[in-house]
């Protein structure tokens, strides 16, 4: 399988910058006057669901093909939950590559039919994260294609980095920026841009607390794995990731584990507050700030909405959680 092309590195990421400007305009950071009166904060929720895809990886996605492309690279192969899978179909689409995304079985119809819409070839395999890619490892020796790894790829974590230049020329003097943590690109990203230019800002990571292999190697300082069951994938992983992991194992200032109710609490009160449909990791962010409200009071605060891609299913068991009838929203 392919190595990581490229160094991860604040120029890099301006490089990407200036390639992604083609494609994508910048996504709206918004401040709720509810929020700052529910944490006791200056809270800025920065809406990358708002992108093409719904999510902020198809920023890695642009700027990776265009790499490819260069490279005379004809197709390509990746495994995902949804929305990785997505953001490589859908950019290589625009790029003129063929695509092959392998997901595990019952994953969410509303990537899946994504994935679909893009072009690109979906087989469904395996009754996970960690499985889908070990059908994916058999195919890249079947196929000869290009292996883009979820996390281990310079180009995407570049891609992904430029979000946090959008934040940093809004909210320069942000004291904490929230993100979720999956395979770890995101994390990697606001290490990269957040701590080279303005050290002081802390870094919180949220994960599952059914599916923690990140958290738990961050707590470890080596790379160890876990089980994986949470519903919310961009929050969760089986394994932390060799690339991502050197940069937020000492890079992150805490961590957050949400239960599964938590998350679906993330999206009922992601609606509420900020009229935005979520998913699981999407509205991990708010989720965990309202969990540590006390130590962001009176700071200025950045939340990552990450993604929209919610099924139906979770919607209804959003929709149904009693935070909305209690005190909590605010």
């Amino acid at each position: 399988m392919n190595k990581a092309h490229g160094q991860i590195s604040l120029s890099n990421a301006l490089g990407a910058r200036e390639i992604l400007k083609k494609f994508l305009a910048p996504t709206p950071l918004r401040q709720y006057p509810s929020l700052d009166r529910l944490m006791g904060a200056q809270v800025f929720v920065k809406h990358e669901n708002h992108n093409p895809t719904g999510t902020f990886k198809i920023r890695g996605g642009i700027n990776l093909m265009h790499h490819l492309r260069k490279m005379g690279i004809k197709g390509v192969i990746t495994y995902s939950t949804g929305n990785h899978g997505t953001s490589v179909a859908t950019s290589a689409k625009m790029f003129g590559l063929t695509a092959v995304v392998v997901v595990p079985e019952k994953s969410n119809p509303i990537k899946i039919q994504s994935i679909k819409d893009a072009g690109a070839e979906l087989i469904e395999s395996g009754k996970d994260f960690e499985a889908a890619g070990r059908k994916t490892a058999q195919l890249v020796e079947e196929r000869g294609l290009y292996f883009v790894h979820p996390a281990n790829e310079a180009h995407i974590i570049n891609g992904v980095a430029t979000e946090f230049f959008e934040i940093l020329e809004m909210v320069p003097d942000m004291d904490t920026m929230i993100i979720p943590i999956g395979a770890g690109s995101e994390a990697a990203a606001a290490i990269t841009v957040l701590k080279q230019i303005s050290p002081k800002i802390e870094i919180i990571g949220v994960q599952a607390e059914v599916s923690n292999a990140a958290y738990l190697s961050w707590t470890r300082k080596k790379i160890v794995s876990a089980p994986n069951t949470s519903f919310a994938g961009g929050v969760a992983t089986g394994t932390a990731y060799e690339v991502p992991f050197s940069l937020y194992k000492d890079g992150l200032a805490d961590f957050v584990l949400l239960t599964e109710e938590e998350l679906y609490q993330g999206i009922a009160l992601s609606a509420h507050h900020t009229r935005n449909l979520t998913e699981g990791a999407g509205g991990a962010c708010l989720r965990a700030a309202l969990k540590i409200s006390d130590r962001l009071h009176g700071k200025k605060v950045v939340l990552q909405m990450s993604g929209a891609n919610a099924s139906g299913h979770e919607l209804q068991e959003a929709m149904a959680q009693p935070c909305l009838k209690s005190g909590v929203v605010g």
